[in-house]
């Protein structure tokens, strides 16, 4: 692996503001703000002020600085000493200074001193610095880089310096086994540039399937690089990614508070405006914008509403709703709510012996006109979790019904915009303009001129959406919007009169027209070199014919795919073969996932909404939820499939 040691010398502090030996606490004033500006750490402010009542100040209190009246103040950090190895880890969307200092157990204080800019500069990739030791022990995933494996030492002047003057060297040393992600390196470019396929490259680095291949990251591969590109044969390879939309992207959770990502071109008065609230909130909240707003800043804007409180008992109370139809005498849905819960029993099971205390009650909802009659069976004085409802009507009917005790609701299944309103709502099933909005950046990085098909459905939402945005994206891009895969005919090279490629995009959920659309490809791949496919939802003829389809560079979404080679899977598909004589239908999956990553996330009291920032990948599901900002938690989590050529 690469090495990397990192020497800091003369880690200081100048007081810049004042040199006076005391401060009147004015309003806005905490002891954070007051021990920076006189270039102090919190600690040795408290020190200095043992009469103020658990570190706390009150407006009107005088408070000692300094003792000798000196205008600096020496700051050195345990993690500095003389022998300490330190590493860095790479910050994370929704992380904070008050979430890095509980995972990794270290003071406030410790960490500013390490990071004496954390402030001004926190934004999502930026890097950390943190004692080696922290890491490895509580990183987890996070770990990115190792440092020496003997103790540097380090010299450390006593004299004051200026912040100018610190010194934060880093020697990069190579070995033949690592390699440092490149702009524009992607997974089919490694696996052929190393001889590794994709789970090999997966396998030698825990957690990059759910994070992606990003510029500066250093990664574990086999040997060294071969001179000659290696031939592969065609191959389905799956990755893990998520995107952005508009409507989430800046606004998120952090600990207790509703956190914003300062956008260029934002402004103060703006950001009263968007969120409601007032200067003086916002300051208080936000001593650093004393320096002035800048984008990437991480601000706080308000505290979350209280959430789900347990009512008692160490027991996790879990209600599953679903539509046996029993009593209504409709089974509609019945062989599907018995797969569900098949599913689910196995998920309950696994997380009962792992020592969680569960209490499940299943509750037949019936359909949508005799669900009413369910409601009744909800105790919300001893409720903690209500998996289901299935349809979008009878989950606003359960979110009205426990409006007052706010207990969590998980939506399997429903997702519109009318249930993005409701902060104790938990929705799994991803939004399609989500796909839609991956199929553009993917449309974008393969575009040089091709013509552009789009296959649509009846109603043409989703096409016209790729068509909006493929033009404003793609200069003087043709995007056709067709009615069938038939109507997808290869361009004329206006040079030499042959076929040219095109472009063609699936925007169809039927099997039937991705079948046709499978076809199509198929037979223009013989007709034409360089055919680039893609679409937003799954068929199986994409896994039926995978050696020709590869010869199109097909790359399709989709929302759930199992690893059958993974240890995980392999040990859940054999427990379910075990228990049920059989293999998991995709209804029986989905009961798993949805119930074992939502028990996963639970304490014991009942405090799920704490750990929905955790990203997870269950048996064939990726869950990655984020919070918008009407209030729902949104599971934006979903796999890439390319198939590779040869």
């Amino acid at each position: 692996m690469i090495k990397k040691f990192f020497i800091i010398a003369g880690l200081t502090a100048i007081a810049g503001l004042s040199a006076q030996k005391t401060h009147t606490v004015v309003k806005g004033d905490n002891p954070y703000n007051i021990a920076k500006r006189y270039g102090m750490t919190v600690d040795d402010l408290v020190k200095l002020n043992p009469n103020s009542k658990d570190g706390k100040v009150s407006i009107g209190d005088v408070l000692v600085i300094n003792k000798s009246g000196s205008s600096t103040a020496s700051v050195q950090p345990k993690a500095t000493s003389s022998s300490a190895k330190l590493g860095k880890i790479i910050l994370l969307p929704k992380q904070t200074i008050y979430g890095i200092t509980k995972q990794y157990q270290i003071t406030e204080a410790d960490l500013r001193a390490l990071n004496p800019n954390l402030d001004s500069n926190m934004k999502i990739g930026d890097e950390v610095t943190l004692p080696l030791n922290n890491i490895q022990k509580f990183g987890g995933a996070q770990q990115e880089v190792v440092v020496t494996n003997k103790p540097v030492e380090v010299n450390t002047p006593t004299e004051t310096v200026t912040p100018a003057d610190r010194t934060n060297i880093a020697i990069t040393i190579a070995d033949e086994n690592s390699y440092t992600v490149q702009a524009k390196d992607n997974y089919y470019k490694l696996s052929r540039k190393f001889n590794l396929n994709q789970k090999e490259l997966f396998a030698l680095n825990p957690g990059l399937e759910e994070k992606g291949l990003q510029p500066g990251d250093i990664i574990t591969v086999k040997g060294i690089a071969s001179s000659e590109p290696v031939k592969s044969q065609p191959t389905s390879t799956t990755v893990s990614q998520t995107t952005s939309t508009p409507t989430y992207s800046t606004t998120s959770v952090g600990d207790d508070y509703v956190t914003y990502t300062v956008q260029e071109g934002d402004t103060v008065f703006g950001l009263l405006n968007r969120f409601g609230i007032t200067l003086d909130g916002l300051l208080s909240l936000n001593p650093n914008l004393s320096q002035g707003l800048k984008a990437g800043m991480v601000l706080k804007i308000k505290k979350l509403d209280s959430a789900y409180v347990k009512k008692s008992g160490d027991a996790l109370n879990v209600v599953l709703m679903l539509p046996f139809g029993f009593d209504s005498g409709d089974s509609k849905y019945r062989n599907l709510s018995l797969d569900f819960l098949a599913g689910a029993k196995l998920a309950i099971e696994r997380n009962a012996k792992k020592g969680q205390s569960l209490d499940v009650k299943v509750i037949d909802a019936g359909n949508e006109k005799s669900f009413k009659n369910s409601l009744t069976q909800i105790n919300q004085d001893n409720t903690d979790l209500i998996v289901g409802p299935f349809f979008k009507s009878s989950v606003l009917e359960v979110l009205d019904y426990v409006k007052a005790s706010k207990i969590p609701v998980v939506a399997p299944f429903a997702n519109s915009d009318d249930l993005l309103g409701h902060q104790n709502l938990i929705i799994i099933e991803t939004n399609d303009y989500i796909y839609a909005d991956r199929i553009v950046k993917e449309v974008k990085d393969a575009f040089s001129d091709q013509k552009i098909y789009i296959v649509a459905d009846a109603d043409q939402t989703y096409a016209k959406y790729l068509e909006t945005n493929l033009k404003k994206n793609l200069k003087n891009a043709n995007v056709l919007v067709v009615k069938s895969a038939a109507d997808i005919q290869p361009d004329q090279n206006m040079m030499t009169g042959k076929p040219a490629a095109v472009i063609a995009i699936l925007a169809n959920k039927s099997d039937d027209v991705g079948d046709s659309f499978g076809n199509r490809m198929i037979a223009l791949s013989k007709e034409v070199d360089g055919l680039k496919s893609f679409s937003m939802y799954y068929s199986p003829i994409f896994e039926k014919k995978v050696d020709e389809l590869s010869q199109s560079n097909l790359v399709y979404l989709m929302d759930r795919k199992i690893d059958t080679e993974g240890s995980f899977e392999k040990e859940i598909l054999a427990d379910y073969q075990k228990k049920y004589c059989k293999t998991p239908s995709k209804y029986a999956v989905i009961g798993f996932d949805v119930m074992n990553d939502m028990l996963s996330r639970e304490n014991k009291k009942g405090e799920i909404f704490k750990q929905m920032t955790k990203v997870q990948t269950q048996l064939a599901t990726k869950f990655e939820f984020e919070k918008t900002k009407t209030g729902a938690y949104v599971n934006k989590g979903y796999r890439v499939v390319r198939l590779i050529p040869n």
